[in-house]
């Protein structure tokens, strides 16, 4: 992929059916080192159906530059910002998921790109379902994909309806899977996802089933949705079908995190009661593994406590075709709503008023507003009030960045909210006594909010699982007895001047995960924490003033039994020690450990090796760390070790010629770098 000799606007377009692979094989691309070497700007951006000039060019800016401000730009400002910030510089431009075969819109994106200095190096990749996008462009000719040979269809299927070597056991299944494969054309994510419905189903009427099923007989245009994802979406419980549907709230290639989706999902009542010894969080973890598992939704990246995902936009198509009569997208063009709708995203910076089909809506569950412009107060103000007067039934409300400066005193009113979302509310510096009318509420998130003090009021949400704080106080105010008896989830973020967790968190019996960040003032942590028997997940991020050292008080707490899974440290500055008496007290239940930019820890505690359900350790950026403790080869568990930028510790344990590479060697998956 050199740079282009030429002045025309060099595009090279992928062209192929949906499900092909046309994403994949530009990522390939996307990510080859070779690239990058020829290509050092490279910017993704996912189109989808609207090919607006305006949207692109933000997208593009704001992939070059995240900290760039441009939501209120007119055009003309846009295309300057967008030639300053690409004069010169060589490119890979990536354009996923092209529709629209409007030409007029292409030249002037075009247009744009011609006025780019240096453009004749870079290079633009267009992928696209349709042979009349690519020639409405001036362009290479196009590659055009085309679907996988019958042999390698059915050594994919194999792979995803069996497990290793399993298949040998079933030669009528591999011929009835025959039959289905050649259904497929050649098509990877039908292959994929079939053989995935069909894993571990070994009664071959499930296999023959599939194969005559009447959805194969019906008409399809060239971009209609695989009958093979309609099949796999009936093959669904009903309460996964309600789960999947529900994500087309999500504009297509949407980036979407599993906490917030589960949390959406438990709101709206689309979870089954939990099992003995499990939460409603748990359930939803689960139908998020089980989508996963059937290719319906695909990993993004992991981020521990969390994960991202992305839905392909074929399957988005589908989820959009079985949900259309319960969610709606809604924009400033938007001109009828289906009055069952349930669910709305309201997602358009150009909106600054409520759409009046809107006020004839009663049954609402979930509102979430999206890019509405940040100057503007009014469609916010207007939403709360829309949802004090129509919406009784409302159950999640996400206002995240939103420019108001108070909640109404109306907000108790609604009886049935479980989620209210003010994230990045910067404006809002103090809660209402209305609130604790929401005695429903399950989630509260005031991240970044401006607020000063949690207010005594909250307390008194009953139901209240999930908090997310930022306040300016010094301390919290004491818990309570008997209050938050189900609480699940405390996150504690850019609290500044925050010196101390707050009294009282001996009465939390339920936590599971505590999460402290950027609260740059905390110096340590409660003793009051040896009393959460339930607390599995302490992550505690860049609180610069934390030293973790805690010894047992009385002799009978060195058998404290406590369930800590997972502990991660990272950029603690001051940190010269890890909190014995949590760790030791979680020596059997520990499974995860990450401890990363610990500048002033230099030796780990001798007791690690006693951590018998250990299976992934991960060590970066400890400079003065010299040696893994003594009796680290007794960690038989220990799976994934990961060793990055601690040069004394890279040295002693790497694989050729470390002195004390043996005592690692037994992990499976090792990465050892800088």
């Amino acid at each position: 992929m050199k740079p282009s000799e030429d002045q025309n606007v060099p595009v090279i377009p992928i062209v192929g059916l949906g499900g092909l692979g046309k994403t994949s094989l530009a990522q390939l691309a996307f990510n080859d080192g070779r690239v990058t070497s020829l290509f050092p700007l490279k910017i993704w951006i996912c189109v989808s159906e609207e090919f607006d000039l305006s949207r692109l060019l933000k997208l593009i800016i704001q992939s070059i530059n995240k900290e760039e401000r441009c939501d209120d730009l007119t055009l003309e400002a846009l295309q300057a910002c967008l030639r300053s910030l690409l004069n010169h510089k060589k490119f890979l431009l990536v354009l996923d998921d092209v529709w629209s075969e409007n030409q007029a819109k292409w030249v002037e994106l075009r247009n744009l790109l011609r006025s780019v200095d240096g453009l004749s190096q870079s290079k633009i990749i267009v992928t696209t379902r349709s042979w009349n996008v690519t020639s409405t462009m001036i362009s290479i000719p196009s590659y055009e994909l085309k679907g996988l040979p019958h042999e390698n269809c059915l050594a994919l299927f194999t792979k995803w309806a069996f497990n290793y070597g399993d298949e040998r056991q079933y030669p009528n299944l591999i011929r009835i899977g025959e039959d289905i494969v050649k259904k497929c054309k050649g098509v990877p994510l039908a292959v994929r996802t079939l053989g995935s419905l069909l894993f571990q189903k070994t009664n071959e009427s499930d296999w023959i089933y599939i194969r005559e099923s009447e959805i194969w007989r019906l008409e399809q245009d060239e971009n209609d949705i695989l009958p093979v994802l309609k099949l796999s979406y009936n093959h669904l419980p009903s309460h996964l079908q309600r789960c999947l549907a529900f994500l087309s709230l999500y504009e297509k290639d949407e980036i979407y995190y599993s906490d917030k989706v589960i949390r959406l999902w438990m709101a709206n009542g689309l979870l089954e009661h939990p099992k003995q010894n499990q939460e409603w969080e748990d359930v939803g973890k689960r139908y998020l593994n089980e989508l996963l598992s059937r290719c319906l939704i695909q990993k993004e990246k992991d981020f521990g406590l969390y994960f991202s995902f992305k839905m392909h936009d074929l399957v988005h198509d589908l989820v959009l075709d079985v949900s259309q009569k319960e969610c709606k997208i809604v924009n400033f063009e938007t001109e009828r709503v289906d009055e069952n709708v349930r669910h709305l995203l309201l997602c358009d910076e150009k909106l600054v008023e409520v759409p009046r089909v809107l006020e004839e809506m009663q049954n609402v569950q979930t509102i979430i507003i999206r890019d509405a412009s940040e100057e503007s107060k009014t469609i916010h103000e207007s939403i709360i009030n829309l949802c004090v007067s129509n919406f009784k039934y409302l159950r999640a409300l996400e206002l995240s960045h939103s420019p108001l400066a108070a909640l109404p005193n109306s907000i108790g009113t609604l009886k049935h909210l479980r989620d209210l979302d003010l994230d990045e509310c910067r404006g809002i510096r103090e809660l209402l006594r209305s609130i604790y009318n929401l005695r429903s509420l399950q989630s509260l998130n005031l991240g970044d909010t401006g607020l000063k003090q949690l207010p005594d009021s909250v307390q008194r949400l009953i139901e209240l699982r999930h908090l997310v704080i930022t306040i300016e106080a010094t301390h919290l105010k004491e818990i309570r007895a008997g209050c938050w008896t189900s609480f699940q989830y405390l996150k504690l973020v850019r609290c500044i001047k925050l010196e101390c967790l707050p009294e009282g968190m001996q009465y939390l019996k339920s936590l599971r995960t505590l999460v402290s960040s950027y609260c740059i003032r905390l110096v340590s942590l409660p003793w009051s924490l040896k009393f959460l028997t339930k607390l599995e997940h302490l992550e505690i991020i860049g609180c610069t003033k934390i030293n973790l050292e805690m010894e047992a008080e009385e002799e009978e707490e060195k058998d404290l039994q406590l369930s800590l899974k997972t502990f991660s440290l990272e950029s603690l500055s001051v940190l010269t020690d890890l909190p014995r008496l949590l760790l030791q007290g979680s020596s059997s239940t520990l499974q995860q450990l990450r401890i990363s930019i610990c500048p002033h820890l230099s030796v780990l505690p001798a007791w690690l090796p006693n951590f018998t359900s250990l299976h992934k350790l991960e060590i970066m950026g400890c400079i003065n760390l010299s040696a893994l403790p003594e009796g680290i080869d007794r960690l038989t568990n220990l799976r994934e070790l990961t060793i990055g930028r601690c040069p004394q510790l890279s040295k002693r344990y790497k694989q050729n010629g470390g002195e004390d590479w043996h005592k690692i060697a037994h992990v499976q998956k090792i990465d050892i770098f800088g």
